[in-house]
């Protein structure tokens, strides 16, 4: 029960200093009529509410994860951290390629499809933001396709 008040008061402390740096982003004359400041003040309205809901309703008997999971979910978060660094040197299909397929692989443990859900969600989710959403994604290092 303290475990949730505490983790709670946690989520609402980090919602908070979101909501606090959504609101210093500066927008042109030019922007969307809601602005860019919209969707992350959401996002840390929303985080806040369900924090207090932790807070004002614990559960009275909370189940923890074994510590396997733990050990998942540290694997899961340093992939995902090292993805973010990796993106720009490396451009966007190897990295993709590598967390795509690591997460796949904790998700079910078969190297086969794991690589091949790798592959299959680097070169779409590539496709999708550079060609359908515009978005100007290197597809590799500078430099490596030309």
């Amino acid at each position: 029960m303290a475990s949730d008040r505490i983790f709670g008061l946690v989520v609402l402390l980090v919602a908070l200093a979101f909501i606090a740096s959504a609101m210093q982003i500066q927008t042109s004359f030019l922007s969307d009529p809601v602005g860019s400041k919209t969707f992350p003040i959401l996002i840390g309205s929303v985080t806040a509410i369900c924090s207090l809901i932790m807070v004002l309703r614990p559960d009275p008997d909370p189940e923890w994860p074994v510590h396997r999971t733990f050990g998942a979910l540290a694997i899961a978060v340093a992939v995902l951290v090292g993805y973010a660094f990796a993106l720009k040197p490396l451009g966007f299909l190897l990295p993709t390629f590598v967390a795509a397929s690591v997460l796949s692989y904790q998700i079910s443990p078969r190297a086969r499809p794991a690589l091949i859900t790798g592959v299959g969600l680097s070169a779409g989710l590539f496709v999708l933001f550079k060609f359908v959403l515009g978005l100007g994604l290197m597809a590799g290092p500078k430099g490596f396709f030309g």
